[in-house]
């Protein structure tokens, strides 16, 4: 098997011409090649460390191990796929019911990892077995509604954790959020949630020096306390190169996170089991938009690129790292350059790997005000939610259905309210995991039972936006892209108009 290392240079290595890209196993000068790898470093950043901090898991180790998981990912697809895996928030739904659990970091990873190795076995099948297999199983009745129930799912946590810790700079955040993210078109567009994350930093820190401190319940604390709102103290300590440091337990009781080694709790899997079904919508609409971009046939390494996600995700776990997923702001960057080579992308995990190995850029992530996450999040959760309407609409899911409808509509309220069923005196199913489980079990049920008339039109149609396959469940791109000029479901992927 080729690992898609050998690039022959395009034209003159300088300058495109009308029309002309750069195919994945082409690329530029190795100059411009570094400047893109850059570049894709920068689309992918924000929410690369935004995502661990959410999951309460080390920023650091997060950027570093998308940098390992990528090189893994091109190596398997054999360059054929140019893409970035960064931190997924596919998992956070169901990192957060594990952690109100009482589960620690180590549970939560253990549990990332299975579902990585889920995710894998799933990639294999549909290599040997066709994508076909995939719509059969999760119609786009099912998956909307996973996704749907996953980002909803979270709403407590935003209204319980994020958003009490400085409401005033939660709200102004979010507006802030909106206003970037709208008013603003291409990349400026794209970078909305890193640019709120700024903001409100800076923000908090003027506030400090003007206002001064701020008593709140800080995340994870119990009682109110005065504190700053942004808290550098752990910067100045914090060396400028080195490993990120192993997780442990502070004196005070609190986890500070770091490297660990995983641990296996049967609850904690079937809460973030869901996400499977978000990530296998997500790689497959990834799959189709380079494909659509590059005028290439990517269909036989389709399911190769399902399992090498899976793959990173097992790497980056291991070690105590954040789940990984193809990144639609990467492809976002592609459209705009008309550059699809995969040498930008090994450049682009050299950098993460670097920046992984400074525990004092850790530390200044890990710093983030809850206020500012909480102006953020309020934002992103609302965005996975609403991606599951949306994959609903473009694929004309017939609600006036009953097979459609009423499975579908108890698991959404199961999956939302955190409904618990009760299974033994130390086994009991809830919110996600059997929101989850009533949604694909009772679609499939009422399909079973139902007359052929209303089976006919249950299913809609591939899992679609515009002219392609897409489904993303990292929520920022997709909302932002798809359905306008030059996003991922338009129409004229070479246009880059995003709002």
């Amino acid at each position: 098997m080729s690992l898609g290392l050998g690039w022959k240079v395009k034209g003159d290595g300088a300058s495109l011409g009308p029309g002309e890209v750069v195919a994945p196993d082409e690329r530029l000068s190795w100059g411009r090649t570094i400047g893109l790898g850059a570049q894709h470093v920068v689309a992918m950043f924000g929410a690369t460390f935004v995502f661990p901090l959410v999951m309460g898991l080390n920023p650091q180790l997060a950027i570093m191990m998308s940098g390992i998981a990528t090189i893994a990912f091109l190596l398997i697809v054999s360059g054929k796929v140019p893409s970035y895996l960064g931190t997924s928030a596919s998992f956070v739904g169901g990192v957060a019911a594990v952690r109100a659990q009482g589960g620690d970091s180590a549970e939560v990873t253990g549990a990332i990892l299975v579902a990585g190795l889920v995710l894998a076995a799933v990639g294999v099948a549909i290599h040997f077995l066709g994508s076909r297999v995939l719509h059969e199983v999760l119609p786009p009745v099912v998956t909307g509604a996973v996704v749907m129930l996953i980002g909803f799912n979270l709403a407590p946590v935003v209204a319980g954790i994020y958003w009490p810790q400085d409401q005033w700079v939660g709200f102004l955040t979010m507006l802030f959020t909106i206003v970037v993210a709208v008013a603003f078109k291409g990349f400026i567009g794209r970078v909305a949630i890193f640019l709120a994350l700024i903001f409100g930093t800076l923000l908090s820190w003027v506030l400090d020096h003007t206002v001064g401190q701020i008593t709140s319940v800080l995340g994870g604390a119990t009682e109110a306390t005065t504190h700053l709102r942004w808290d550098t103290s752990g910067v100045g300590d914090a060396a400028w190169f080195g490993f990120p440091s192993q997780t442990m337990v502070a004196a005070d009781g609190k986890e500070v996170v770091g490297w660990h080694l995983p641990s296996f709790s049967a609850t904690a899997i079937l809460l973030v089991l869901p996400a499977v079904i978000a990530l296998i919508a997500e790689n497959t609409g990834h799959v189709k938009a380079v494909a659509e971009m590059t005028g290439a046939n990517l269909d036989p390494v389709m399911g190769r690129a399902i399992a090498a996600d899976g793959i990173g995700t097992v790497i980056a776990t291991s070690v105590g790292g954040s789940p990984t997923t193809t990144y639609a702001e990467n492809i976002g960057v592609m459209a705009a350059t008309r550059v699809y080579s995969t040498a930008a992308y090994y450049v682009a995990a050299i950098v993460a790997l670097l920046f992984g190995l400074s525990p004092k850029f850790g530390a200044l992530v890990a710093s983030v005000p809850g206020g500012v996450l909480g102006g953020i999040t309020v934002v992103l959760y609302g965005m996975i939610g609403l991606l599951g309407a949306k994959i609903w609409k473009e694929n004309g899911v017939d609600f006036g259905n009953p097979i459609n409808l009423v499975p579908v509509a108890a698991g959404i309220i199961i999956g939302i309210g955190n409904v618990e069923l009760k299974v033994t005196d130390d086994f009991s199913l809830g919110g996600i995991a059997l929101g989850t489980i009533v949604t694909v079990a009772g679609w499939h049920l009422a399909r079973a039972l139902a007359p052929a008339e209303l089976r006919k039109d249950a299913e809609g149609t591939l899992v679609a936006v515009g002219d392609h396959v897409y489904g993303d469940s990292d929520g920022i791109d997709d909302l932002y892209q798809d359905g306008y000029p030059g996003g991922r479901g338009s129409r004229d992927p070479g246009r880059d108009s995003r709002p």
